[in-house]
């Protein structure tokens, strides 16, 4: 098997090289052999494979997380109690640390099947994404119809998620960006309003917008994926949300917890990631609701169709584009397939 293992940290993604004679993952009795179709590439595959991560695998261990791929091996014992059951030939998508391979084993509570209508490329980047941006904005903010909702780094794939999402409630979307071409991806995505954050005096940018627009208030929900808590409190409203549900900009901040008393805002962390682990009930509501704007049209892929990335040696190339900022959305790499030999395992 082809696949990108990892036996001692990299100081760059330059050094990650392609295996081609990796023994195949070997399932246990209740889990699901994926051939991958497509791999997604994120922020902390970066961070994992220079061993900076929270959740680091013991050596050697294979890269990545997210994918997209066909059924070829199903449980010998399923579990009576798994969410759902897929067969031979289905196509499925998820989250398993693994992604950068051609087979992945994986447990039924982490595999979904691809939306109609959509190809592996998109459903790769779903996974992660749309569940941390329904989370947090639906049930950890409680965003409402009519209240203004500001997305910083509108143009990564978790903010364009929580863009469409936010649209689909009624809210209206102040969107920030470091550059012109990522304000312009926003407002495709249904963006209302567009600040780029390079400027120091964006805050003030934006309580102009909102003083404009018959909300003088200010901001009711923040979407932080960066680290601008801070700054994002000067526009906040009474009572607003402060969403942390990320540090892309490198820097975890020390907030002004006077602002958070004057102006009774909470500040609410979301991490999606442990919803199965401590509130699995949430799961499925949330991507019950996720496939309902899906079928509604009123969400899309958010993958980046700038370049197009073939093969397992296109992962270490998209990591240093995602590195460097080059790129909007979700980037992913399509994965040639390989033997699809259905089997029960």
């Amino acid at each position: 098997m082809k696949g990108i293992q990892i036996s001692s940290y990299v100081k760059s993604v330059d050094e990650l090289v392609v295996s081609s004679s990796l023994p195949a993952p070997v399932p246990s009795p209740n889990e699901y052999l994926i051939s991958i179709h497509a791999t997604a590439l994120n922020f902390f595959d970066i961070l994992q494979v220079q061993g900076r991560y929270q959740h680091q695998p013991p050596f050697p261990w294979t890269a990545g997380s997210e994918f997209a791929g066909i059924v070829v091996g199903i449980p010998t014992h399923p579990s009576h109690n798994a969410p759902r059951q897929f067969k031979l030939g289905d196509r499925v998508f998820g989250a398993m640390q693994g992604a950068f391979a051609e087979l992945v084993a994986c447990p039924p509570e982490s595999l979904l099947p691809v939306p109609e209508g959509w190809d592996f490329v998109e459903a790769a980047g779903l996974y992660v994404t749309a569940p941390t941006a329904y989370g947090a904005l639906i049930t950890r903010a409680n965003l409402q119809r009519g209240e203004w909702c500001l997305v910083h780094a509108a143009a990564g794939g978790v903010s364009l998620s929580a863009i469409q999402i936010a649209k689909s409630l009624g809210a209206t979307v102040v969107a920030t960006a470091s550059s012109k071409e990522k304000l312009n991806i926003a407002a495709q995505f249904g963006a209302d309003h567009l600040v780029n954050y390079t400027d120091p005096n964006w805050p003030s940018q934006v309580a102009a917008i909102c003083k404009s627009h018959s909300h003088p208030q200010g901001i009711d929900v923040v979407f932080d994926p960066v680290g601008l808590i801070n700054p994002s409190l000067k526009v906040a409203a009474w009572n607003a949300r402060l969403l942390v549900v990320g540090f892309a900009g490198g820097e975890i901040e020390k907030v002004a917890v006077n602002r958070v008393l004057l102006k009774n805002v909470s500040v609410v962390g979301i991490h999606w990631g442990m919803y199965a682990r401590f509130e699995p009930e949430t799961v499925p509501k949330v991507w019950g609701a996720l496939f309902e704007l899906i079928r509604e049209g009123k969400f899309r892929p958010t993958v980046f169709r700038g370049r197009e990335w073939v093969g397992l040696e296109g992962v270490k190339d998209g990591l240093k584009a995602l590195e460097s900022r080059e790129t909007w959305g979700k980037v992913v790499v399509k994965v040639p397939a390989g033997g699809e030999k259905g089997s029960r395992l």
